[in-house]
């Protein structure tokens, strides 16, 4: 299966960064559905498979780190790749020990966040063979 055909879950309280990622995620190919926080992540992952889940780090239900816990702790097969307009370097080095594949910075470059999503491709055919 190509990875372009996963399942991604985007995830970002900030209407307008949620709705445009998803469509350039479907225009690309993906198979993105989004919702507007931690919460209703976990809702969804618990009746939905995703291979991948692209979370925002600030948010107000729960944030992107919780979320990052959850999904590790529940759904281990699925990656996670936090996406952020704040760039700590404490935030990243404790999203990397939580179990975070990468970082991307918003505003969200479309060209960058392929790369990430090909490299994860890469590592998930390395580790079936």
């Amino acid at each position: 299966m190509g990875f372009a055909k996963y399942k991604i879950l985007v995830v970002d309280d900030e209407e307008n960064s949620r709705v445009c990622l998803g469509k350039l995620l479907t225009q690309a190919g993906y198979d993105a559905t989004c919702v507007s926080g931690g919460h209703e992540a976990l809702d969804y992952l618990e009746h939905h498979p995703v291979n991948i889940v692209l979370s925002d780090i600030r948010m107000p239900d729960m944030d992107g780190l919780s979320l990052l816990n959850e999904i590790h702790e529940h759904y281990p097969e699925t990656r996670v790749v936090m996406v952020t307009a704040h760039g700590e370097v404490e935030t990243y080095l404790e999203a990397v020990n939580l179990g975070a594949c990468d970082f991307v910075h918003k505003p969200v470059r479309f060209n960058e966040l392929k790369l990430v999503l090909e490299k994860l491709s890469i590592t998930h055919a390395l580790q079936l063979s």
